[in-house]
């Protein structure tokens, strides 16, 4: 088929990004907002050796699953893909999701329990990071379109807080007024929904800037509850947002966030689970799949600013943390002392190195959980993991085909996969965080 040429087809299930995927004489096209089920009259947009894209010329039969968004650029943005899916219909994609990256990455049929869900389905992100872009004497500060670095501008994002959105609809009010845009790449925003406590970060190429002091206490006076404004100069020249030292306006250099009982730290380098209403549920399921013990040895890789391992520090005898980015770790030992806790040791290394460095001194732990970033472990960590022979492995996940790779290569050397729980930390994507269980084979 050419481009613009129109049929009727039906959807035959989604791609793993959320795309509906109907065939058409043998030929795959991929669809943007079609759900699984419905027939559409259908457009060709593009067409590539083996599949081609097309658009919705016409809705002819809709799902029952089928929703409108309230969002007012869902169609040209690239934040979210399943706002047009119901609840019900998110869950059932994001389930088979992990069970087909199972079964593609790693050839495993595995049985993947229900979704869980914390039913908050707006406002719920604590961090929000807006690119800038000068036009001419407009200023615009909006989300990238899909595959691009056009901004496309919002008013208002549903998953972003009351707070967030004021923000920033005030920041690009000042800049213009105060004529320092120029400088400006980016606005990070973290807002801790129970402490509420938040953070401006602007991310500029120049420190100094004209106007900074006045910029800062606009922010403070038209918002009491932010409590740390910072500058980070970023001079590099390629798409890497979080880069460069960091100077304190006003306030603190960090915020502060309650979880589970517990207080964080949360700076501008710290990773902080986005969604504090299924973080929750993620380290509880996390925790109880990991069956810790008063006498076990727990080791937490990639370990971030210590939230999983400060939580298994309460049915551990001692737990590890190791972690390569070295701001974290300091916030780690932070909140360690924070909260009181005694039997935790943290150190800023490679996952492997800190792995093999535990094994130099013969620390053999009952239990290893790991949260990696998206590309997963490397051969070299789990190699150091099953040197150290831990009797359960609890890997957290926020990508399955990673996890299902790495998976398939304990399987491989002495262990079984027990279960897979999918959680929905983020609502409206395309995103699903997992957690594993991975259990030593008895001899």
């Amino acid at each position: 088929m050419k481009k613009n040429e129109e049929w009727i087809g039906t959807c035959q299930g989604y791609t793993f990004e959320g795309l509906g995927v109907v065939k058409k004489d043998g030929f795959v096209y991929f669809v943007k907002d079609l759900l699984d089920g419905e027939t559409a009259r259908l457009a060709v947009t593009s067409v590539k050796k083996n599949y081609g894209y097309a658009r919705i010329v016409e809705l002819l039969e809709p799902s029952n699953h089928r929703v409108e968004s309230n969002c007012s650029v869902y169609r040209q943005c690239g934040g979210c893909q399943l706002l047009h899916m119901d609840e019900l219909e998110q869950a059932s994609f994001k389930e088979n999701k992990v069970k087909e990256c199972f079964y593609k990455n790693a050839h495993m049929d595995v049985e993947v329990l229900p979704i869980i869900t914390s039913g908050q389905i707006d406002h719920y992100r604590n961090k929000v990071q807006v690119p800038i872009e000068i036009d001419g004497n407009d200023i615009k500060m909006g989300f990238y379109r899909p595959r691009s670095n056009q901004i496309v501008e919002y008013d208002t994002c549903l998953v972003q807080t009351e707070l967030s959105n004021d923000l920033i609809r005030s920041m690009k009010i000042w800049l213009k007024e105060l004529q320092c845009p120029n400088v400006f790449r980016h606005i990070l925003i973290k807002h801790a929904h129970h402490t509420n406590q938040a953070m401006v970060c602007m991310i500029v190429d120049t420190y100094p800037f004209d106007h900074m002091e006045e910029l800062g206490k606009r922010i403070q006076e038209t918002y009491p509850c932010v409590k740390s404004i910072l500058v980070m100069q970023n001079q590099r020249n390629d798409n890497v947002i979080l880069d460069g030292p960091v100077y304190t306006l006003y306030g603190d250099d960090f915020i502060e966030e309650e979880l589970l009982g517990l207080y964080f730290k949360i700076s501008a380098y710290s990773f902080f689970q986005i969604n504090p209403y299924s973080t929750k549920l993620l380290y509880q399921k996390a925790i109880e799949f990991a069956d810790i013990h008063q006498d076990d040895v727990v080791v937490d890789l990639y370990c971030g600013t210590g939230t999983i391992g400060l939580f298994a520090s309460k049915f551990a005898k001692r737990v590890y943390g190791i972690e390569i980015v070295e701001e974290a770790i300091q916030d780690a030992k932070h909140n360690a002392k924070r909260n009181g806790i005694e039997n935790v040791e943290f150190y800023a290394m490679d996952a492997s190195d800190g792995a093999n460095l535990l094994l130099e001194n013969h620390i053999m732990p009952d239990v290893v959980i790991v949260d990696p970033p998206r590309k997963g472990c490397s051969t070299q960590t789990i190699d150091a993991i099953l040197t150290m022979t831990p009797k359960r492995v609890v890997y957290v996940s926020c990508d399955p085909s990673t996890l299902a790779r790495d998976v398939f290569y304990f399987t491989k050397h002495g262990y079984v996969l027990q279960k897979v729980q999918p959680v929905d930390m983020f609502p409206g994507t395309n995103h699903v965080e997992c957690i594993a269980l991975i259990q030593r084979v008895k001899s």
